[in-house]
């Protein structure tokens, strides 16, 4: 059975011809309406910078346990969540156990100067002395993922008909969020729980999401219109992108927030283990999210302010 989420090439969009970007934009309408996920190549990111990136991340990841609880954080911090910090599927309201993952998280951090907004959605980023060169490779690579998630969000106007600026006129000093999961093999973490993942059934909070994963059996799924689980196609030069329920909101249901989940270890690949590079994209922290009516849309969503919105999402997930 073919893959419910499509490949879309963006480089006819950074070509910019009206042609081109009409038909990219037509593509992305079809995928975000029909899927919620998709596949896109001809992004512009430099294959090495995904891969040193990842690299550095391992080195991280395989310190000595006390060393990476120097830098531990809960969810929504800046630095290393531990495993059992989290658990994705309490976003659905379902009781579960912690997902078996560990991750280093990054985001945002020049402030709006409001001591209550900047301590939760603009702190400092921490980078650990043990892999200094860590630093500047995340930094250059949230830079790329935020070029990347506005021309994305443009993109999507135009594939509403919108002006080039609806969605990006929200994010001139956006939030976002930038985790680099390690998911450990089995040999590390042991025979999971029923029900247990490296991260549980849920949809992403923000407007878009850009994920540079690795293949693996205990790797990415998707949660089909029609009701299935199917394994996520994987395609070395590609991003997986996919929209979360911000956007879903703001375009009136027009658009899928897809749940999707990452299986736990496999027993026939006990020694995989996987590094993906998560960049969540949000909007400017006081955004207030209107619905977008017929013809775009079709239910009226109450309005919502970004931050706290996407609080009450974290909030949710967050192992205490």
């Amino acid at each position: 059975m073919p893959s419910s989420v499509p490949l879309v090439d963006l480089s006819p969009w950074f070509e910019g011809t009206p042609a081109g970007r009409a038909a990219v934009a037509a593509e992305l309408d079809r995928a975000l309406r029909d899927s919620g996920f998709l596949l896109v190549t001809g992004h512009g990111v430099p294959g090495e910078l995904r891969t040193r990136t990842r690299e550095l991340a391992r080195r991280f990841f395989a310190l000595p346990e006390d060393v990476k609880q120097r830098y531990a954080v809960t969810v929504g911090g800046r630095g290393w969540l531990p495993p059992g910090a989290e658990a994705n599927g309490y976003a659905e309201g379902t009781e579960t156990p912690p997902d078996l993952k560990e991750s280093y998280s990054s985001g945002a951090d020049t402030g709006v100067g409001d001591p209550d907004v900047d301590g939760f959605w603009f702190q400092r980023n921490v980078w650990p002395a043990e892999i200094p060169e860590l630093e500047a490779a995340a930094n250059e690579y949230m830079a790329r993922m935020r070029a990347l998630s506005d021309e994305l969000l443009t993109a999507f106007a135009v594939a509403l008909s919108l002006e080039a600026d609806h969605f990006t006129r929200h994010t001139g000093h956006p939030t976002y969020t930038f985790n680099i999961n390690w998911y450990p093999p089995m040999t590390h973490v042991g025979t999971p729980a029923p029900d247990q993942f490296r991260i549980g059934p849920h949809t992403d909070f923000g407007t878009v999401t850009v994920l540079d994963r690795q293949a693996g059996l205990g790797g990415l799924q998707v949660y089909t219109s029609d009701g299935r689980w199917e394994d996520a196609p994987f395609d070395p030069a590609a991003f997986t992108v996919n929209i979360g329920d911000l956007m879903a909101r703001w375009t009136g249901g027009r658009w899928r927030s897809t749940r999707h989940r990452v299986l736990p270890p496999d027993a026939n690949a006990p020694d995989e283990d996987l590094v993906s590079l998560i960049f969540f994209y949000e909007t400017d922290h006081d955004a207030r999210i209107t619905s977008l009516g017929p013809p775009i849309g079709h239910t009226a969503y109450p309005d919502v302010i970004a931050a706290e919105y996407l609080r009450e999402k974290l909030d949710a997930i967050t192992v205490t």
